[in-house]
Parts: structure tokens; C-alpha cells; sequence
């Protein structure tokens, strides 16, 4: 059976996206080349013009991916975890321990903030964003949080956990970095608690 107009140019769209995504991680974004790049998806540059608009758009799309990736990993993690609290402490340190990750560290975080701007206005960040908001919500309804402006506390919380990760990232020693960021990010966290035991 023939493939669909609309099922080629989705098989595209994934070969060019699987493409940058290697040539990003590897390279950089800067020292990625779009001839190499669409070359090893059998493609052309058209092609590239035609789905993303320009290698910004591509970039723009695999950050995308990799970090709706990473709010999957991060809600596994916090599933796992039976007290909300918990579960919300634990999405934001697995977001933060994703920076020692190579490709996170080098497409997420220190290139996709000097190609795309700041992280807080991204649509992948705004998901993420809008659950832990909701989260917020459901803590101060039941007493855990203190009854604060649920979506000041959300972005706040949602902001140190960004943050710790873009300071792990860019460190020299991203390891013992780690450590520290992660202390600080409970720490401030917990903060929002209307109990401090």
C-alpha cells in the first residue's frame, strides 16, 4: 500500500529530526552543518525549509523533543513516589540530575537558551509548567502547602529546579554541582510547606 502525502512528509519530519538531534548533540548547535545533516536523512535542504522553516526551527523542534522527554522521565520518577509532596520534589531533582546528561546538557540546556531564549517561554516548558501547577493547587487544597498564589508557587518551584539544572550544566564540576544544587532546590522548595517538621 502507498504511503499518505501526510504519512512521507511525518517519516521525514522524524529522519530530519533524528538527524539534528545526533549532529547537536556531537557538534553543538553553532558547528552543525544542515547539507551533512540532511544528507544523513537521505534528504534535502528543501526538505528541512519545508518542515521547520530554517535550522532554528529544527533546533526549536528537537529541544522540544528532548525535553518533553525529560518532564516524561521526571513525572516516572515522581509516580513513583505515593505522597504528592514527595512526588513533587522528586520530578524537580530528576530534572535537575538530567543535567549530567550529555546530549540534555548540550541541546537543553547551554545551547537551546542562546538559540531559543529563555527557557520559561518555551511551549515544553509551559506544559511542564501547567502540572506542576495543578500539583500546587492540590497541596494547598489540602493543607500541605500554605495557601499561596498557586501559580507564583509553581513557577517559582518549577524556576529553582530549571535553574539548578542550567547551573549543573554550565559547572566545570558538574558532579559535585550536582550535590550542592540539589540540597538548595529542597531546600527552598520546602520552604512553601505550611508545616516544617
Amino acid at each position: 500500500m502507498a504511503k499518505t502525502r501526510a504519512q512521507t512528509m511525518e517519516e521525514n519530519r522524524a529522519k530530519l529530526i533524528a538527524a539534528a538531534r545526533r549532529a547537536f548533540a556531537e557538534k553543538g548547535y553553532a558547528a552543525a552543518s544542515m547539507d551533512e545533516l540532511t544528507a544523513e536523512a537521505g534528504l534535502t535542504r528543501g526538505a528541512l525549509y519545508h518542515n521547520f522553516g530554517d535550522k532554528r526551527g529544527l533546533f526549536a523542534a528537537v529541544v522540544n523533543q528532548i525535553d518533553s522527554e525529560m518532564a516524561a522521565r521526571a513525572k516516572a520518577v515522581a509516580a513513583s513516589e505515593p505522597d504528592e509532596w514527595k512526588a513533587l520534589l522528586a520530578e524537580g531533582i530528576a530534572y535537575i540530575e538530567m543535567a549530567l546528561d550529555p546530549e540534555v546538557q548540550r541541546i537543553v540546556l547551554l545551547d537551546g537558551p542562546a538559540v531559543l531564549g529563555d527557557p520559561s517561554r518555551w511551549p515544553s516548558q509551559d506544559n511542564c509548567l501547567q502540572v506542576t501547577r495543578q500539583a500546587v493547587e492540590r497541596l494547598i487544597a489540602h493543607g500541605t502547602m500554605k495557601p499561596l498564589n498557586a501559580e507564583a508557587a509553581a513557577r517559582l518551584i518549577s524556576g529553582a529546579s530549571l535553574n539548578a539544572a542550567l547551573w549543573v550544566a554550565a559547572s566545570d564540576d558538574a558532579e559535585a554541582v550536582l550535590a550542592k544544587a540539589v540540597e538548595a532546590f529542597c531546600a527552598i522548595a520546602s520552604g512553601v510547606l505550611a508545616r516544617q517538621d
